[in-house]
């Protein structure tokens, strides 16, 4: 599996399971399975639910990698911030839906999606939208669009959804955020905020009888891998990266 702690000032591997049915909020389920989680993670010591009554169990914050797990109403999310390298977020990604069929009493089919989430983010400070316009350029449909007199872009982020199969329910979807404003063009302005590339493979509905939620990610993280080596590393962060680096 790649490393990508060279590429991107932060980098993180999320995995959500969005559910049909209302997750157990009863007390004892909920501290059950944090508890199981910080058997295998102890240094996972912050337990505490936000106003909206979702349930959050994570590392200190301040060391700049940590992991996280959190039940929502109808989502169980698991993601490691910085993982020293991605099989490690995967252990614990695999370790959560190992756990969830017994202690949380989620079925296959209660599925409505499961996805893997690639997050990078590049700290700079300037034109968002400039740069990732120099460095992923537009199509030549759209390039005489910036041809025209005194114009510079204020909003480019190139989004773009694939399915992987017939029926549609394997899907992939390739995105950049900016985070640039008319107001800092115009005062010229910048903040240090950091541009993102997120990269998901999901698989819609329920799962295929026998099929494990394990398997099921097994699946989807190897579907990940093969696509970010092939058309996402050299042909967007990496661009990314040397375009920063050449400012």
């Amino acid at each position: 599996m790649h490393s990508f702690e060279s590429i991107a000032d932060d980098y993180y591997i999320n995995m959500h399971l969005n559910t049909e049915m209302q997750l157990p909020a009863q007390r004892e389920t909920v501290l059950g399975f944090f508890e199981r989680v910080q058997k295998t993670y102890p240094t996972m010591r912050n337990f505490y639910t936000r106003e909206i009554g979702d349930f959050v169990l994570e590392e200190d914050k301040e060391q700049g990698h940590y992991r996280w797990v959190t039940i929502e109403s109808k989502r169980i999310c698991s993601g490691y911030v910085n993982p020293p390298n991605p099989e490690a977020a995967m252990e614990q990604h695999l370790l959560v839906l190992d756990l969830i069929p017994f202690m949380l009493s989620v079925s296959p089919l209660d599925c409505e999606a499961i996805d893997l989430m690639y997050g990078f983010d590049f700290t700079y400070r300037g034109n968002h939208d400039a740069l990732v316009a120099e460095a992923l350029g537009f199509s030549p449909a759209l390039e005489g669009i910036l041809s025209v007199p005194n114009s510079q872009p204020i909003s480019f982020e190139p989004s773009v959804t694939i399915a992987l199969d017939e029926a549609c329910r394997l899907q992939a979807r390739l995105m950049v955020e900016t985070r640039t404003t008319a107001y800092n063009v115009r005062r010229q302005e910048f903040p240090e905020d950091p541009i993102s590339v997120f990269f998901t493979v999901r698989q819609y509905g329920s799962l295929p009888i026998s099929t494990t939620y394990k398997e099921a990610l097994s699946h989807i993280a190897e579907t990940a891998e093969e696509l970010l080596e092939h058309h996402v590393v050299e042909q967007v962060l990496k661009p990314l990266q040397l375009a920063i680096s050449a400012k």
